[in-house]
Parts: C-alpha cells; sequence; structure tokens
C-alpha cells in the first residue's frame, strides 16, 4: 500500500479490460460497442422509481416539486461531473470505488465498495418483486414467487454469458424506456398547448402551474420535502462509468456520458414531470390513485393507459435488473482486484466473464427475495432501509475523492484531465455540503421514513467503515513484520 495514490493508464489499470480472446483470468474485455454505452448512459437515469415515486412527490410539493426534480437534477450533474473527470483519466471497473481506494485510501474504497454492492443487491430483489408482480396481474396461473425467479434465472445467464449479451439487452430495455418517455412528452406537451389533434382535454394548460393554490401550495418547505422523495430515483447514473472499463474506447465513453448528462436529465425528468403537472391540476385524486403518468394518460383519452404503462414500468424493472446485477458484479469484481473481497470474485471466464462476482451477487439477491416474501415487515424492510442512503454516501465520496484525485492528476499526468469539473474546488465542496444538508434534513423527516433510513444506513455503513479500518491495520502490521523479518536476514 502506498501512501501517495498513482494514476495509472487504462491498460495497467488491475480492474481494466483485457484484450479480447486472452486466457481464462486474464481480466474483463472490452465487449461493449458504443451504441451499448450510449444507450446505457441515456438509460441509465430513466429508472422505475420516475414512473412509480412521483405520484408522492407531486402531491407533497405540487408543481413545486419541478424545483426538487431541478436541484437534486444539478447535484447529480455535479457529481457526474466530478466522476466524470477521474473516469476520464483512468477508466475502471471499479469507478469511484477505486478512485476512493487511490484518492482517500483502501478503508475508503473498501468501504464505499461494498455499501454499494450491498445497495445494489438489494435492489435486485425489490425489482425483481416489481416486475413478477405486474407479470402476475398478465399471466396469474404463474405465482408471483415464480415469476421472480424466472425474471431473475434469465437475467443472471444473460450476465453470465458475455458482457456484449448484457449490453445488447440493455441497448433494448433502455431503448424502450427511452422512445416510450420521448413519445410521452410529445404527445402530452402537444396537449398542453392545445394543438394535439382529436384531443380535447379541459384539464391541461399551463394555467395547471398556478391556479391551484399556486406554484409552491404546500410551502417552500415542501421542496425540501420533495428533496428527499426524488433524490434516489436518480441513482443509477453512474453505471455508465462502471461499463466504459469494458468499452473499446473507455475515455471517450467516459467523456461522452459526462456531457450529456444535463440534457438528459433535463429531457427525461424535468420535461416529462413539467408535462405532467401541466396536463392535470396536482391535487387532482387520479394522480394519487393511479399514478402520475397512467393519470395524465389517461386525461388524454388513450386507451389502456394503465396496461401501457405497466408494460413500460416492466420495461425499466427488467433495464435495473439487468444493470443492477452487473454493476454488482463489476463492483466485485473491482473489490476482489484490488484485495478487499475473495481472490474468487476477480477470477473471469475466457468471454472476461467474473463468474464468481455475478453468481455471489444473485445469491444475495435471491435471498432478499426470499425474505421479501418470507419477512417482508422485519429483515427486508431493514434491508431497504439500511441501503436506503448509499446513494448519497456514493456521491459524497465522490466529491472528496476529487479534491485529492485532481491534485494527483494534475502533478501526475496533467494530459488526462480531458474532462474537468467546473469551478474547481468551489463547486466540488457546495455539492457536498448540498449532499450533508439532504441527509441532516432526512433525520428530521419521520413523516417519510427518512431519519429511519439515514440512521439505519448510517449503522450498516459504521460496522462497513469499523472492519476496513481494522483490515488496514492488520494488513499495515502485517507488512511491518514482513520488513522487519527481511531486516533481520539481510542483517
Amino acid at each position: 500500500m502506498t501512501s501517495q495514490p498513482t494514476v495509472t493508464g487504462a491498460g495497467n489499470d488491475p480492474g481494466g479490460p483485457a484484450a479480447p480472446g486472452n486466457p481464462e483470468g486474464s481480466g474483463l474485455q472490452a465487449g461493449l460497442k458504443n451504441r451499448h454505452l450510449s444507450m446505457i448512459a441515456i438509460g441509465g437515469v430513466i429508472g422505475a422509481g420516475l414512473f412509480v415515486g412521483s405520484s408522492t412527490g407531486i402531491a407533497t410539493a405540487g408543481p413545486g416539486i419541478l424545483l426538487s426534480y431541478a436541484l437534486v437534477g444539478t447535484l447529480v450533474v455535479l457529481v457526474m461531473r466530478m466522476l466524470g473527470e477521474m473516469s476520464a483519466a483512468n477508466p475502471t471497473s471499479g469507478s469511484f470505488s477505486a478512485h476512493a481506494d487511490r484518492a482517500l485510501g483502501p478503508w475508503a474504497g473498501f468501504s464505499i465498495g461494498w455499501l454499494y454492492w450491498f445497495f445494489w443487491v438489494v435492489v435486485l430483489a425489490v425489482e425483481a418483486t416489481a416486475g413478477a408482480a405486474i407479470l402476475e396481474g398478465w399471466i396469474p396461473a404463474v405465482p408471483q414467487w415464480g415469476w421472480a425467479l424466472i425474471v431473475m434465472v434469465v437475467l443472471t445467464a444473460t450476465n453470465l454469458a458475455s458482457v456484449g449479451s448484457y449490453g445488447e439487452f440493455e441497448f433494448w430495455f433502455a431503448g424502450i424506456k427511452v422512445v416510450a418517455i420521448g413519445a410521452f412528452i410529445v404527445v402530452g406537451g402537444l396537449a398542453v398547448f392545445g394543438v394535439l389533434p382529436g384531443v380535447d382535454s379541459d384539464s391541461a394548460g399551463l394555467g395547471n402551474l398556478t391556479d391551484h393554490g399556486g406554484f409552491l401550495p404546500n410551502g417552500a418547505g415542501a421542496v425540501l420535502t420533495g428533496i428527499l422523495l426524488v433524490v434516489f430515483s436518480f441513482m443509477g447514473s453512474e453505471i455508465a462509468t462502471l461499463a466504459a472499463g469494458e468499452s473499446e474506447d473507455p475515455q471517450r465513453a467516459v467523456t461522452k456520458a459526462t456531457n450529456s448528462i444535463i440534457w438528459r436529465i433535463g429531457v427525461f425528468y424535468l420535461g416529462s414531470i413539467f408535462v405532467v403537472v401541466c396536463l392535470l391540476p396536482w391535487d387532482s385524486e387520479a394522480i394519487s390513485e393511479d399514478g402520475s403518468y397512467v393519470a395524465a394518460l389517461d386525461s388524454l383519452g388513450i386507451a389502456h393507459a394503465g396496461q401501457i404503462m405497466n408494460f413500460i414500468v416492466l420495461t425499466s424493472v427488467l433495464s435495473c435488473l439487468n444493470s443492477g446485477l452487473y454493476t454488482a458484479s463489476r463492483m466485485a469484481f473491482s473489490l476482489g482486484r484490488r484485495g478487499d473481497a475473495p481472490k474468487a470474485f476477480a477470477r473471469t471466464t475466457a468471454r472476461g466473464v467474473p463468474r464468481t462476482a455475478i453468481i455471489a451477487s444473485v445469491v444475495f439477491g435471491f435471498v432478499a427475495v426470499f425474505f421479501n416474501y418470507r419477512f417482508p415487515d422485519s429483515v427486508f424492510l431493514f434491508l431497504v432501509n439500511s441501503s436506503g442512503a448509499v446513494a448519497l454516501f456514493v456521491w459524497l465520496v465522490i466529491c472528496f475523492s476529487q479534491l485529492r484525485m485532481r491534485k494527483i492528476i494534475e502533478a501526475e499526468a496533467p494530459e488526462k484531465l480531458v474532462v474537468r469539473m467546473w469551478l474547481y474546488p468551489y463547486l466540488t465542496w457546495a455539492s457536498a455540503g448540498l449532499i450533508v444538508f439532504v441527509l441532516g434534513y432526512m433525520l428530521t423527516d419521520t413523516e417519510h421514513n427518512g431519519r429511519t433510513t439515514v440512521l439505519l444506513s448510517l449503522l450498516v455503513a459504521g460496522v462497513v467503515l469499523a472492519i476496513a479500518v481494522v483490515r488496514q491495520r492488520m494488513a499495515g502490521r502485517r507488512d511491518a513484520d514482513a520488513e522487519a523479518r527481511d531486516e533481520v536476514r539481510a542483517g
């Protein structure tokens, strides 16, 4: 272990891709095409939470939920800019965990890597259950647990086949999401301005932004509460930087994903929510009963709106499952390469697939699914709440990592700064401050379970951090003993 981290090229990165055709155990392979990376980057910001959870945010903040999405979106743009700066200089499958390892120390890389892995394997259970509920509604002959099993097995097989299989599935899953939400924005936007042929919606119009109690009907404080409700729907933006390590041109992929994050969030989040709150009054019972997007489609007289949205949500769920398994396995692979996880996690097949890391991740996912069906209000609720604030922990670690990595890169390889954080270090510190503020505000939130989420997440983070510190001290003692033995032999 070195006290001063160094920057390595993509070819020397221990967690980076190996050349195609290398023998078993040689590392990951560059199996993702540019079109895969582009769609992964676009689809990564569109989660099922946008379709399912936005109605609660609208009911809480009214049209002011647009400010909540804008504030969180701005934070995500800044964090992604920091991550893009580090990842473009050193693309790696470990992404922010590997950067934290170099910038802050092994304890940081170990802690945030395992917390992130834990987050995604719990997400596997949540999404598998959500997808199974939709599928059971269509084909009730198969029980819900059966559908959850089928979905998990199919996507596990996809990830085990090759990274190209993951990329191809994600390309089409994300493509459906992008087309669907794009069509919703266009059709809904035409209706808002009264130019959609064949639709006569009396409730649609820009007046919905202010006519029902004003733009902030529940006060400015509701915007902060709205932030708590929408912040977790943005998790997944960073997946493109992990996947870039297995692309043909990692630096180009990271740069492109980083530069396009602004319009992706602006169009898909702010654009679609803007259309929803303009099509219907924010306090419409339909939004809370049917969901924001289903209610919006119903208001336009579109037949089978609920089933259409169920199909889109199912696609988002499958996309999230596919990416979640990929992300968890690559983080486990990176941890194994750095000695922070069992060495078996770092072994790959001849196709460059970290088989053991994938299987270990999906096994935990299966266990979590079992807990969801057997102990939904105890064990599984604990898992969900204790992983809920990990997104904010990850973003905070990215901020502190970038503060140090910028100095290291400038000193050792300034030519690799092809992506630069704006107004460094001021915006970095401002972003870190906003994240801490959100975490602090969550501690005051008892209505939406914010306090429980933060406290349980801090508990789990504390346990992982304690393990990391103990491991680092033990490693230091082993190194010191080895040096002492070498000196005795030399003497």
